[in-house]
Parts: structure tokens; sequence; C-alpha cells
């Protein structure tokens, strides 16, 4: 079902407080004019009409305004459309009773109009348009005479004028105080937005760090076990070269170390990382720099892919890849020389979309697994394995660019990532 228009900031609620206006105006407007002018009006069928509208609207507030369940009811425009076209019947009656299309208020219509083409759709609003004429038509063939003099005539317009001016420049006023408040509403939420996406793009980016310092350190807590230990044999059997080998690990881990803080550094000022342009053989480069050497891996580009050109923030996007790759790495079963490599990054054009695989030999996921695959903190690693936020980054970094990311995956038959790219990520060579 449809609500009111947001854009009209009107609703049932302000909807009764016109109508109660109006019916205190009607009731004021014949008292003075038979009590207090001395014009001859049948009073028993006016006051039979203004006692209609006050009950409908005495209904109206306690369905929709003051009920228990008011709050939850929805409000269609053809509920709305009801009340405005029984309003429009009413101020027929009253005007085919007091003088029809010579009484001065006629020009009631055109406030009822005006209501309708704000708080409604069109479809309604010229329901209400052709009913409006109708009723006014109808005045035209028959109504009950009024007499009054010349005087009464010109004041009663003049009144007229006055109270549809009123309820015109009342309602356009409170328009025009919502439509300002709701500007002031999405102005605040706009700026709170772009706060919270500032503090998501630092919280992504420093676990994105943290993701990809765990593997070097990971690395140099090993390589510094091993040359403390081989440090402390007393009997020193380890070779000169295999420390020094520890200690060239070590370092060469650390300056990977400094390399991804300086790019949290580089990033930190924009809070994210801008375009670039580059071909697909460099972005799958950059995927396998600073991958392990064992499991091997291989990379496999489609000839029609090599050198086609993609626009995207290029080391968010290699860091993600690379990070399925590890994970394809740690999940294979480590192939022994002159087997086929552990992990196959496949690229590929289809159709437009640039369609990357990464494949592993590894023993694959039971369904609960793969169904939750993706999820904050969730590992199958050992404790000090892994965080649970490789997959969860890499999903959020493609998909932000407008990519695709999911699974496939069978019991002793590895898992398979796949990657697409839409084509306006991509700018053909």
């Amino acid at each position: 079902m449809s609500r009111i228009p947001e854009r009209t900031a009107v609703n049932v609620h302000w909807l009764v407080r016109l109508r109660w206006a109006q019916i205190a105006g009607q009731a004021g407007t014949v008292a003075v004019a038979h009590f207090v002018l001395g014009m001859s009006l049948p009073l028993a069928p006016l006051s039979a009409l203004i006692t209609v509208a006050l009950v409908s609207n005495i209904l109206i507030e306690l369905r929709y305004v003051t009920g228990a369940a008011a709050q939850q009811r929805v409000v269609d425009d053809w509920q709305i459309a009801v009340i405005m076209a029984l309003d429009i019947s009413l101020l027929t009656g009253l005007l085919y009773l007091t003088g029809g299309p010579h009484n001065p208020f006629g020009l009631l219509y055109v406030v009822q109009i005006a209501l309708a083409a704000v708080a409604l759709r069109a479809m309604w609003t010229w329901t209400l348009v052709g009913f409006s004429f109708l009723g006014f038509g109808i005045l035209l063939l028959g109504y009950r005479p009024l007499k009054m003099s010349p005087n009464l005539d010109t004041i009663g317009t003049w009144v007229a004028i006055g109270v549809a001016s009123a309820f015109v420049v009342q309602f356009l006023l409170r328009i025009t105080s919502a439509l300002s408040q709701r500007d002031r509403e999405l102005a605040d939420a706009r700026y709170l937005a772009a706060r919270q996406e500032r503090l998501a793009s630092l919280a992504t980016m420093a676990a994105g760090a943290a993701h990809e310092l765990s593997t070097p350190l990971g690395t140099v807590a090993l390589a510094a076990k091993e040359l403390e230990r081989a440090l402390q044999n007393k009997e020193r059997t380890v070779p000169a070269e295999e420390l020094a080998a520890d200690a060239r690990l070590i370092r060469e881990q650390v300056g990977r170390c400094r390399v991804i803080l300086d790019q949290m550094a580089q990033g930190a000022g924009t809070v994210g990382e801008g375009l670039a342009t580059c071909t697909v053989r460099e972005l799958v480069d950059d995927i396998l720099q600073g991958v392990r050497m064992r499991p091997a891996v291989e990379a496999q580009i489609a000839s029609e892919a090599e050198d086609t050109l993609v626009r995207l923030p290029r080391v968010a996007v290699a860091q993600s890849l690379r990070s399925l790759v590890t994970n394809g790495q740690d999940a294979a079963v480590a192939a022994a020389p002159g087997e086929p490599p552990a992990v196959v990054v496949n690229v590929e054009r289809r159709q437009g979309r640039l369609v990357i695989r990464i494949v592993d030999r590894g023993v694959g996921m039971p369904k609960d697994v793969l169904a939750r695959i993706g999820e904050p903190f969730f590992t199958t690693k050992s404790p000090g394995q892994g965080m649970g936020l490789g997959m969860f980054l890499a999903r959020a970094v493609i998909e932000g660019v407008g990519g695709s990311l999911s699974h496939e995956s069978s019991a002793e038959k590895g898992t398979t990532a796949r990657v697409e790219l839409p084509v306006d990520a991509t700018v053909p060579a």
C-alpha cells in the first residue's frame, strides 16, 4: 500500500486540523448570517450537514490520530481522496442551501483542489477536480435562492476571499515549514552518513592492514624463532648460510610490513584510494606480488583480456584478490615438484565483464561453512592463523567497485572464488 507521498509533507493529522477549522468556520458563518444579519436560512438541513462533517471528523481522528492503533495504520491515497470528496459533497450541499453559484463561498472549492494537488497523486487530484466541477455544475442546475442586499453580497465576497486566502496561505506555510525541516533533516542525515562512511573506511583500512600484516609478521616470528634456536644451540651445527637466510627473510618481511603501513598512511589523508588505470596483466602482477612461493600459484590470462584496461582502486583490489589467493594456498595441498600448481588464477573477459577465477586444489568446504563465508571474524583456521577478515574485506572492496564475489566448493575437489567486475569498471583497450 502507498502512503501519502513524502514530498507533500501533509498527513492525515493536518487534514483533520483543517477540517476542524472548516467546521468551525461553517458553523460560525451560519450563526452570524442567521442570528446577527437576520438572513433567512434553513437551519435544520444546514445543521445536519455540519453535524455530518463533525461526526466524520471525530471518527477520522479516532481512527488515524488518537486511536490505540493509529500510529500503525497505513493511510492510502484513496482514503484521503474519499475524505476530501466528502468535504466537497458537504460544501456543495451547504452552497445549494445558501444561494448556489451566487454564494461567494464557492471559492472554497479552490482550497479543496489546492490541498488535493499537494497531498495526493495526480490521478486522485484530477478525480477531485472533476468531482468539484460536477458539484458546481449541479449548483448551476438548481439551488435554494438566498436573498441578500448588495452590501451583504459584497461583504460576503470579501469575507470569502479572506477565508479562502487564509486557508491557502496557512496551508502553504505549513508545507514550506515541513519541507524546510525535511531539508534540514536530510542535510543532517547526509552529514552523519558521510561521517559514518569515513569511519567505516578507516575501520576497513585498519582491518585490511592488520590482515595484510598478519602474514609477514607470522613469517618474522617463525624465522626469529628458528634463528633464536640456532643461536642457542651450543654445538652451532647450523651453517652460517642458513642463519643469514633467516636474517634476510626477516628483513624482507619487515620491508613488506613497511610497504603495507606506507599504503595505509597514503590512504589516511583521503580515507580511500583514488581510481587508477592499469592493464589486467599489471593487476595480476600486483596480486601475485608478495604471495608465498609455496604452494605454487599460476596465473592464466586469456589473450583477449591481457591488454584490457581497468580503472579501479588498484591497490585495494589487488590486496583483496591477493587475500583470496592466500586463502587458496592455505586450503590447498602442497604440490610436489612436477605436479600442477596448488592455486590457479584464471582471468578472461566475457561479454564485457572481467571474470577472475581463483581455483585451489584443497579439500573443499562443507555447505555450512560455505554459507557463512564472508562473515566478519568467521574463520576455519587455527587460532593465530587468521582473523576471519580477509574474505569480508575482499567482498566489501569488490562490491564497492560494482563487482561481485561468489564461491563454489565441493568436498575433495577444492574451492573456486569467482570475481566479476562490471563493464563500467573496465575500459576497453
